[in-house]
């Protein structure tokens, strides 16, 4: 059965996954700073990578953290906002990925997570 042929899970409308690459030193911290300002439910860093790209016209190549962070859509901008400020590259990756679905109790969790008018508790979700 196809994802569009069945019912979504109520809330996956209104999740998203953020990825943003990080310097190895500054991911947790960056991670943190956005738990604490309650932008995000989770943070899963990945790493080192290797990432490569073109920058001002050279061939670049670092290793960095891969952020995986999930929060809700309605927080993107704010998020988005709070990256580039924190972050130490002049043009830090940010990119929003919608959520088709997922698992309800999890997309709960994401929503009581995220933001100041929401609470706090809630079951612990092993990841």
């Amino acid at each position: 059965m196809a994802l569009s042929d069945r019912s979504v899970s109520p809330g996956a409308e209104r999740a998203v996954v953020v990825l943003v690459t990080a310097p190895v030193e500054e991911a947790g911290s960056l991670a943190d700073a956005l738990l604490e300002r309650q932008l995000i439910a989770c943070a899963n860093l990945v790493g080192p990578v290797e990432s490569r790209y073109r920058w001002e016209g050279k061939l670049q190549s670092e290793q960095e953290t891969l952020l995986i962070l999930k929060t809700e859509a309605r927080l993107f901008e704010a998020l988005r906002a709070a990256v580039v400020d924190l972050h130490s590259y002049d043009v830090p990756e940010v990119l929003a990925l919608g959520v088709e679905d997922g698992h309800g109790a999890y997309l709960d969790w994401i929503s009581r997570c995220c933001g100041p008018d929401r609470t706090r508790s809630g079951p612990q979700v092993d990841r």
